[in-house]
């Protein structure tokens, strides 16, 4: 593959809701520019972008994939984003090395919260964004019934370019709006079709047509001259507009055929922007073009972590050129990293190349320490703009099947985050279980299926324990007495504790003994005891929280006594105080926010109910959206995002942080106490 400049090449990421048939577009793509001999089917396993073992078992899409190819006189690399919810960071690396993007929509399934969602995204980057409607040849697919809808929600930019003559509900040729043209197709070869007679393409060519005049003040007079735009004006229009945002250019096809793609692909070489005509944002904020002169910078923006071939990076060239034995600095850690090889991207495969020029695309085998976001640089002073990966909502606990596979499962999991940056893992140093949190009950199925195919790590799931508190609600003087004699010096300790409530996590140790009655060398004893008992409660075995013991009277014998003798004493204080003090239960409450359709607000109020949740207030936000804020217990939350996906078809996202501990209502304590037995 030949080098390419900036002007020429073009990064369009191909984005939707799963199954919208995205990735068979790429293979029609492919297959239109000659890089493939056929166009695969998901179906079958056998499109391109679908390379990972995964995706060949689930038969979707579970991570980007890029493939460069040359058509047309340029370059144009296709990054294929997943659709599924459960891959969402995905659509952040498509985004992060894209400067436009294709958006998917099934004729059938019409305009879903995926594709709402993508467009969204891409707007809120700067991306240009154009929409492909496919599938054309299912039972009860129509064009218009989607045109129609985009128009509804995104209004004025939604320009046709390429639409469907439809007859007796089958597609019969596909008219060029722009220059003015049909064409029938035989898979993907097309010939010219007699131009069908329809009120309905009048008025398709009348929203182009408008939608062009706005891009410049001669265009907008000459329209309203009523004189006819040249092909050449309408390109030139529908350039500008799509770079302003102004435009969202429409497109329509059948991708297990081919069908039109073509005409997509020969007017996305023309309009939609070049890496010369786009920008990355800097660490600042600062919108900086791609500069083939200057020092050499690129930013990572996908890592694969394999433990036989071993960590492949996907980057971006900012600016100059990279080149094979060339070494530069990470702008984070300030390390050095040496670009062993770089290689195009050609779906699972990858292609040698000599140098990457600024605005393209490739990767780079065997980095050090470099993870997906960072920036390298000749002096390591680049930076870009932080990818805003999705925060993990399902938590689940971690356990071996194997016994001694914990430093095995450990290590692969940190691998793992290497490559997903919506994956977390930590060790809970309270209830001792390693939890694993991502986006979804399908994104952990599938890193479990890594951990045993990839790395020889089987695991065990089950719900992440609670980490409960014990607490007091009133005051008690107890007395603590050990006295033990075998013979020589016995032990013997005497301690008059009160304990009583009071706001702190950590145990509140004080003393008011007066007379000497128990010397001060041994009050550091008597706090170490108490304080290795209150790391289990009475009721269940949970640590003790928001208790202060203040040591009031007590004796001690000037043989026997000891610091163990003493230390005892408080225990057996503490066995006895303890249950008289009315303890209670504690669980940890947090705060919640939920961001959800207007329409869909009651269905999530009530599900916030349901696990005794507490409604606090509510935010009208952009979009027709209502942000929920309430509080709820921790313990309930397990499947929430499941039941989130489910109410909303996953239009809705949540944030879920700890904020304080409450008591237990009794009913659920007693069940709580119980299984602790």
């Amino acid at each position: 593959m030949k080098q390419y400049s900036e002007n020429l090449i073009k990064n369009i990421a191909l984005l939707g809701h799963g199954g919208s048939g995205k990735t068979t577009l790429a293979d029609a793509i492919l297959y239109y520019a000659g890089a493939i001999d056929r166009i695969g089917k998901t179906g079958d396993s056998t499109t391109v972008m679908d390379f990972d073992p995964e995706e060949k078992k689930r038969k979707v899409s579970v991570s980007t994939a890029v493939y460069a190819l040359e058509v047309g006189g340029q370059k144009l690399n296709l990054i294929d984003a997943p659709g599924l919810f459960d891959f969402a960071g995905g659509i952040c690396e498509a985004l992060a090395a894209a400067d436009s993007a294709v958006i998917a929509i099934s004729g059938k399934s019409g305009l879903t919260v995926g594709a709402k969602q993508a467009f969204e995204k891409a707007r809120k980057q700067n991306k240009s964004v154009a929409f492909f409607v496919g599938k054309l040849d299912s039972t009860h697919a129509h064009f218009y019934r989607v045109l129609s809808a985009l128009a509804g929600n995104y209004g004025a930019v939604i320009c046709p370019v390429v639409v469907p003559f439809i007859e007796n509900d089958e597609v019969k040729c596909y008219i060029n709006l722009i220059e003015n043209k049909a064409y029938a197709f035989d898979g993907i070869t097309a010939k010219e079709y007699r131009m069908p007679v329809s009120t309905e393409l009048d008025d398709m060519r009348s929203m182009l047509l408008e939608a062009i005049a706005t891009t410049d003040e001669e265009l907008m007079e000459k329209y309203f001259a009523g004189e006819e735009f040249t092909p050449e004006e309408i390109i030139s229009g529908l350039k500008a507009g799509v770079k302003s945002g102004d435009i969202c250019p429409v497109y329509c096809g059948i991708q297990q055929t081919g069908a039109a793609v073509g005409m997509m692909v020969e007017n996305l070489l023309q309009v939609m922007p070049s890496a010369a005509d786009s920008a990355y944002k800097n660490a600042d904020g600062e919108e900086i073009a791609y500069k083939a002169e200057g020092s050499p910078a690129l930013t990572i923006f996908k890592t694969i972590a394999d433990p036989f071939v071993g960590k492949l990076s996907y980057f971006k060239v900012l600016s100059g050129k990279v080149t094979n034995d060339m070494r530069l600095i990470n702008s984070r850690n300030e390390g050095e990293e040496r670009i062993s090889k770089v290689m195009w991207l050609k779906g699972g495969k990858q292609e040698d190349a000599s140098s990457i020029c600024a605005g393209d695309i490739g990767a780079v085998a065997k980095l050090g320490s470099a993870i997906t976001g960072d920036t390298l640089s000749e002096k390591g002073d680049v930076a870009v703009e932080a990818i805003n990966f999705p925060a993990p909502s399902l938590s689940v606990a971690v356990y071996p099947k194997a016994k001694g596979d914990e430093e095995k499962i450990t290590s692969a999991l940190n691998r793992m985050m290497e490559e997903d940056r919506t994956i977390s893992v930590y060790m809970n140093n309270e209830t001792k279980e390693q939890i694993l949190e991502a986006l979804g009950e399908q994104h952990i199925d599938v890193i479990i299926s890594r951990l045993k195919t990839k790395f020889g790590a089987e695991v065990e799931l089950k719900a992440p324990k609670i980490a409960y508190r014990e607490t007091i609600r009133k005051s008690v003087k107890v007395q603590g007495r050990h006295k033990k004699q075998s013979g020589g010096h016995g032990q013997f300790g005497d301690v008059w504790i009160r304990f009583e409530p009071c706001d702190s996590e950590e145990l509140v140790f004080e003393d008011e003994v007066f007379g000497g009655a128990v010397p001060k060398n041994f009050f550091p004893a008597v706090e170490k005891g108490l304080r290795e008992c209150t790391a289990k409660g009475v009721l269940a075995g949970y640590p003790l929280v928001g208790v202060k013991a203040v040591l009031v009277d007590g004796s001690y014998h000037p043989v026997d006594s000891s610091e163990m003798s003493f230390k005892m004493a408080a225990a057996i204080a503490y066995k006895e105080g303890i249950p008289q003090t009315s303890p209670a239960l504690l669980e940890p409450i947090g705060t919640l926010k939920v961001l959800v359709p207007d329409e869909m607000l009651g269905d999530v109020i009530g599900d916030i109910n349901k696990r005794r949740g507490r409604i606090i207030g509510m935010n009208p936000v952009e979009n027709k959206m209502q942000e929920i804020i309430g509080e709820v217990p921790i313990a309930e939350m397990s499947d929430f995002s499941t039941a989130m996906r489910s109410i909303t078809q996953g239009t809705a996202s949540f944030t879920l942080e700890m904020a304080r501990y409450e008591e237990v209502p009794q009913n659920i304590a007693q069940k709580i106490i119980e299984a602790s037995k």
